[in-house]
């Protein structure tokens, strides 16, 4: 274990001596959490804006009833209108418009439905709540005045009702929080591929490279023990990344105001134990991938455009969601990054993942990590590996 720890801390200060690994360590630990305060900072603030909306209306004067509702309902100010609504609406001047036609009034006296028009843009994500709480008053207003007509003949509004439907959510509230905190285990994956990869790269490819490779081969310790220690910095570096991205994440969770959301959810330290315990075999895994596949490349930049693609995998479950449920498949548990991507989410939802999945991850982790640095280890012992540049 001596020469393993002696050829790691000579790659991890190699590595991190390079502001360019530094970087990528900060960058990729931190986009993922930063993303995260910024995405809920803005639906929180989008949400807020349509609690207190100004609805611009044009043609007020002939539905002064509807017009006087509105005013009165919470948050809500009547604005005049624009000219021409569309081309308002069309260049951002204003959100939206409520347009009310002139035969609303006759309409409206005849019992028969009085045509309004709200122009919005849908490509405009700062004001789908804005139409949205726009859409409902002008709803409520309808189911409101419906109920009094026929009140007014007579006739209870329970009769217009041919069901009563009742919503019953199963769910609790953390499992609903985890469904929107998804992106979470992508997040802390994606932070320890791009952690362990300057390291990774670094230590076979840029060694190749620069003819540094040959000299330390020469040293007389077993190739196993290079490359173990070559994977051990680099699995040093994985784990750093990923450890910040969780505490920036639970540190940024800790500042929202998710409540404000109807978002609850709680991490304590049991949880975070349970997500490192399912996330760390990846740990294992990511490095070991990076440097068997950067024992091919040629050079540092090779390297790195080979390793561009493996980043991609922590995004395929992320996809593959869509499509089809990882949550509650025991099964997926010990794959790698279907696994942590599947446990993590369960655990964020309040659920403990059976210990066999617990036990079963690390154990196949360990040993796809041993077949990938036998495999590396041959490489090395390969001639046209060590002298091909």
């Amino acid at each position: 274990m001596n020469n393993v720890l002696t050829v790691a801390r000579k790659e991890w200060i190699d590595g991190f001596r390079d502001r360019r690994a530094l970087y990528t360590l900060l960058i990729g630990s931190l986009f993922g959490p930063l993303m995260i305060g910024f995405m809920f900072s803005q639906i929180a603030s989008q949400r807020k804006g349509a609690q207190e909306i100004k609805i611009p209306v044009v043609g007020r004067e002939y539905a002064p009833i509807l017009v006087n509702w509105l005013t009165q309902q919470s948050g809500v100010e009547i604005e005049a209108g624009p000219a021409d609504p569309e081309a308002a609406v069309r260049d951002r001047k204003v959100d939206l418009v409520l347009v009310i036609e002139k035969d609303f009034a006759e309409k409206f006296r005849d019992s028969r439905p009085a045509p309004v028009q709200v122009v919005s843009d849908a490509t405009s994500n700062s004001t789908r709540a804005k139409v949205s709480r726009l859409n409902s008053l002008l709803n409520g207003f309808s189911s409101e005045t419906g109920s009094l007509r026929l009140m007014a003949r007579g006739v209870s509004p329970i009769v217009a009702s041919a069901l009563k439907i009742e919503q019953i959510e199963v769910a609790t509230s953390q499992q609903r929080a985890a469904m929107i905190f998804n992106f979470i285990p992508m997040f802390l994956i994606l932070a320890l591929f791009t952690a362990g990869m300057p390291i990774a790269s670094d230590s076979t490819a840029g060694e190749r490279e620069r003819g540094s490779l040959e000299p330390l081969l020469i040293i007389p310790i077993p190739r196993w023990q290079l490359v173990a220690g070559k994977w051990l910095a680099a699995t040093g570096a994985a784990l750093t990344g990923m450890l910040l991205t969780l505490m920036v994440t639970l540190v940024v969770l800790s500042r929202l105001a998710l409540e404000e959301l109807g978002i609850r959810n709680h991490v304590g330290t049991a949880q975070i134990l349970l997500i490192l315990a399912a996330v760390i075999p990846m740990v294992l895994v990511s490095p070991a991938l990076q440097m068997f596949v950067s024992c091919f490349a040629k050079s540092f930049k090779e390297a790195q455009s080979y390793l561009g693609l493996l980043v991609l995998l922590p995004t395929l479950p992320s996809i593959l969601t869509i499509f089809y449920p990882l949550t509650n498949r025991p099964w997926m548990h010990p794959i790698p990054i279907l696994g942590q991507y599947a446990m993590v989410t369960e655990i964020l939802g309040g659920k403990v993942p059976p210990t066999l999945s617990l036990i079963a991850a690390p154990v196949v982790a360990i040993l796809i990590t041993a077949a990938l640095l036998v495999m590396a280890t041959k490489l090395f012992s390969s001639e046209k590996i060590i002298f091909g540049r």
